[in-house]
């Protein structure tokens, strides 16, 4: 009996395993660019690192992820961390399977060109940071890091 009890007690030394994300609040001046993709859920610009860009700078990732889902007109300046995101969703492209994901959040600067979403986003808006209710968009880890950069 004590031996099936051990077993059903989580091991408090075994590792998880997380995705890693970059997103950017992304600013024009009091409004903050949100998108909406093509699965149902409302984001930030940005997403996970890929294998191979292990080794990669964050900002060339970031880059990169930019043009994947802003166009690569977008011109913008990245700044500082701001936030940290803890997230954990089914993915759809891996058959519903439950991943964890740790977010970092940088702030950064709108500056020219046309927004061109790429095939994962279907429509975008600019929220006015004073008046945004990111409840209203947002879930779970998402939610939290959202709430987190506005001081919410």
């Amino acid at each position: 009996m004590m031996e099936k009890h051990r077993e059903a007690v989580q091991n408090p030394f075994e590792k998880d395993l997380y995705f890693v994300a970059v997103k950017l609040f992304l600013r024009k001046g009091n409004k903050l660019l949100i998108t909406h993709d093509i699965f149902g859920d409302w984001d930030l610009p940005g997403g996970r690192i890929r294998k191979g860009e292990f080794n990669k700078p964050l900002e060339a990732v970031i880059e990169r992820k930019m043009h994947e889902e802003l166009g690569v007109e977008l011109k913008y300046q990245v700044g500082n961390p701001v936030a940290t995101f803890r997230v954990e969703r089914s993915e759809h492209d891996r058959g519903g399977q439950l991943v964890r994901i740790f977010g970092i959040g940088y702030e950064a600067q709108y500056m020219g060109g046309e927004i061109i979403l790429g095939d994962h986003h279907d429509r975008m808006k600019w929220v006015d940071v004073d008046t945004f209710k990111p409840e209203e968009y947002f879930t779970g880890g998402w939610l939290e890091g959202v709430k987190d950069y506005l001081g919410k």
